[in-house]
């Protein structure tokens, strides 16, 4: 298991977390193959996903964060929003949040198109995203606030008691490479 960094090292300590950061913390430090090659764990995502998603996603250089969502709220046992590999779609992901909190999917607007991840928490100016395809890997990111395009909550019979706001202190890892 690849160790968090010191500041969300909290997210392997908390008691009942959202089954999605779970699932995703499983995948924390997975990284696409560098140059011409595919790591064949995320092309087995596609797989497990459906044999559309599977069928569609053919390569690591293509965008993976809506690959990655989709794999992790399949193990989590959440329905997939539509063509779950485009990032925009996730925005039709659960129920509409309001003010994020752990867990939630956020859905970001970058150029050439979108980028979605996980809450962790956040600052007065960003986000704390874990996601797939941040820097070419599952990771852990600040993105700008000004960027969300949506803020989703999975729908739960039983909301874990840990899905909260959590107030972090910036870090200089702010998101610039999504694709």
């Amino acid at each position: 298991m690849v160790e968090l960094p010191a500041a969300y090292a909290y997210l392997r300590n908390i008691a009942n977390p959202p089954k999605m950061i779970t699932e995703a913390l499983v995948l924390f430090g997975t990284e696409e193959q560098p140059g011409p090659g595919n790591n064949p764990v995320i092309i087995k995502w596609a797989g497990e996903v459906s044999a559309q998603v599977a069928h569609d996603y053919y390569a690591d250089s293509v965008p993976w964060c809506g690959l990655f969502m989709a794999v992790v709220a399949k193990r989590a046992g959440k329905p997939l929003p539509p063509n779950p590999l485009w990032a925009l779609n996730w925005a039709k992901f659960g129920e509409q949040a309001g003010q994020p909190m752990l867990g939630d999917t956020l859905v970001f607007i970058r150029p050439g198109g979108g980028h979605v991840g996980l809450y962790v928490g956040e600052d007065n100016a960003n986000f704390h995203v874990l996601g797939g395809n941040q820097s070419d890997q599952v990771c852990i990111r600040s993105v700008p606030r000004e960027r969300l395009y949506a803020a989703r909550r999975p729908i739960y019979t039983n909301a874990p008691p840990s899905m909260k706001v959590i107030r972090l202190a910036r870090n200089g890892d702010v998101s610039i490479k999504e694709a």
